[in-house]
């Protein structure tokens, strides 16, 4: 009998739940989570004496197999997800199931048990008989405005308990949520790595709802099969709102998308936004079809008879802010992001009014970049191609600077880990934003800052890729972040000098020996 290693999960029936895959569907691809093949399974295989293999589901997209089984003590169905070998490679894997079972909620799939054998490891978790969001909205077309609205208050509401216990999901997404046949909505496959925040989830709370509402998801997911359609952008490369993909999505709700994908705008917690769909939830969660509208009608304010136009941007003072009443309530993410940590006295009390702030928010404004401001940064090998640089600041989508070409995104079989972009501004200053402009979607980066240059030399580089640490509140963007990359900072340390630092690389199929590569058609720097 092999050595079996269990991970410290505690079995029972309660609902928790794992970092495992959806048998019905994944999320994006984790970077270096890529596992071997698992042989010699076989149908009516027995597992820690306890877990038997019914049917093989799938191949997920790190390399795992997912299996149904049955708990051959508990008498109950079960989903196994295996990986091969165990040991150190799998320690991600078991570690993020033993952290995340200990969230127990409604809206979050359950775990059972993990073990390690050394040539394998696996997951025991709760079976969901159910369809993966992908798959319903692929099937049965975009959502109306209810349903969207109250899948979303389900993951949200997931969400907000996983970042309660101090954890991130990093992997919302249409292929991890999960749409059980009795209606329960389901949230799988958290990732548990350094790319994972608070914020990149709310961020993604905004993409399901896009998806649900358009059938498009706002990040091109490149070279994968069961990628989702991206979302549509117009001419220059903006994505284009839900309402003007399709006609009835009702204003509110296109408002609160475009606000939680608008990289400018503070994020509200999971909780605060928890709470306002709670508010818009209808309470009838008609997940598998049935039309109806929202009733969004604030019972302390008489209705406005005038239709509105459109929804006003506001900063509302004091708590956490309700957005205003124009035939029913209107959010904004500017307003749902207000301090909810304000003593009782400041809060509002007695008068319905709303209290509206009249300050407006410092206003950013794009750099004049010039050739001489863009150098190409290489520690170790060459700097690929480094006289195109002045190409990604002359205004001109069609010239660019690219990448050499590698074997494999991670610039191949050599000690050359990445490559980069400095940016020198003429003077330190507060930046808002990066913006990329890329030749095709599929490529990693982040974004770091200094205080001082140095040589244009091959030390010079290298002394900037370690002193340079990463910009206040620029998340690092992964591979699903398609041909537009936008660093949005929470900045308020003036930086003179930027590293865009790119850390994987796109597949070019026009190419067959070295196919990985990428493009940087556009720099555009905002400051305030």
């Amino acid at each position: 009998m092999a050595d079996r290693r269990r991970t410290g999960l505690i079995e029972s029936d309660c609902l928790m739940r794992e970092d495992g895959v959806t048998q019905v569907g994944e999320g994006p691809r984790a970077a270096g989570s890529a596992a071997g093949a698992l042989g010699g399974l076989t149908v009516g295989e027995v597992l820690a004496e306890r877990y038997r293999l019914e049917e093989h589901i799938n191949d997920d997209s790190a390399g795992r197999q997912v299996w149904r089984g049955v708990d051959i003590v508990l008498r109950r169905p079960v989903a196994l997800v295996l990986r091969t070998p165990g040991g150190a490679s799998a320690e991600e894997m078991l570690s993020a199931a033993v952290t995340a079972s200990r969230v127990v909620h409604g809206n979050l799939i359950g775990v059972y048990d993990a073990i390690d054998e050394g040539e394998r490891a696996y997951v025991i978790r709760e079976w969901i008989d159910g369809t993966a969001l992908r798959d319903l909205v692929a099937e049965e077309g975009p959502f109306d405005a209810e349903r969207t609205t109250s899948v979303l208050h389900a993951v949200a509401d997931a969400v907000s308990a996983l970042h309660a216990s101090g954890m991130a999901h990093g992997n919302v997404h249409p292929g991890t949520v999960l749409v059980a046949a009795d209606g329960r909505v389901v949230l799988a496959d958290a990732r548990v790595d350094s790319t994972t925040s608070n914020e990149a989830d709310v961020r993604s709370l905004g993409s399901l709802a896009y998806f649900m509402l358009t059938g498009h998801w706002p990040r091109a997911e490149a070279g994968r099969v069961t990628a989702l359609p991206d979302g549509r952008r117009d001419s220059t490369g903006s994505l284009v709102a839900p309402r003007n993909v399709r006609a009835g999505v009702p204003t509110y709700l296109d408002d609160l998308v475009m606000d939680l994908l608008d990289p400018k705008l503070a994020l509200p917690t999971a909780q605060v936004l928890t709470g306002e769909l709670a508010r818009l939830d209808t309470g009838e969660r008609l997940l598998f079809g049935g039309n109806g509208t929202l009733r969004f009608v604030d019972e302390t304010a008489p209705p406005e008879p005038a239709p509105r136009a459109a929804t006003p941007r506001l900063l509302v003072a004091g708590g956490v802010a309700l957005a205003l009443v124009v035939s029913g309530l209107v959010l904004a993410v500017r307003a749902l992001n207000a301090d909810a940590t304000d003593p009782p006295s400041s809060q509002p009390t007695g008068n319905p009014a709303v209290e509206v702030s009249a300050t407006a928010a410092p206003q950013s404004r794009a750099l004049n970049l010039t050739a001489n401001q863009v150098r190409i940064i290489a520690p170790v090998g060459d700097r690929d191609n480094s006289s195109q640089a002045p190409n990604m600041v002359d205004g001109n989508t069609k010239t660019q600077w690219r990448t050499s070409g590698y074997t494999k995104s991670n610039f191949g079989n050599t000690d050359k880990k990445g490559i980069g972009i400095l940016i020198t501004l003429d003077k330190p200053q507060v930046v808002s934003s990066v913006k990329l402009q890329l030749s095709a979607p599929g490529a990693a980066a982040e974004l770091k800052g200094g205080s001082a240059d140095a040589p244009s030399t091959k030390a010079g580089d290298k002394t900037i890729f370690e002193t340079f640490k990463a910009v206040e509140g620029a998340q690092p963007i992964g591979e699903d972040s398609g041909t537009t990359m936008v660093f949005s900072t929470d900045a308020s340390t003036p930086y003179q000098y930027l590293l865009v630092w790119i850390t994987e690389l796109p597949m070019d199929p026009t190419e067959s020996r070295y196919p990985y590569r990428v493009g940087v058609q556009e720099i555009v720097v905002e400051v305030q």
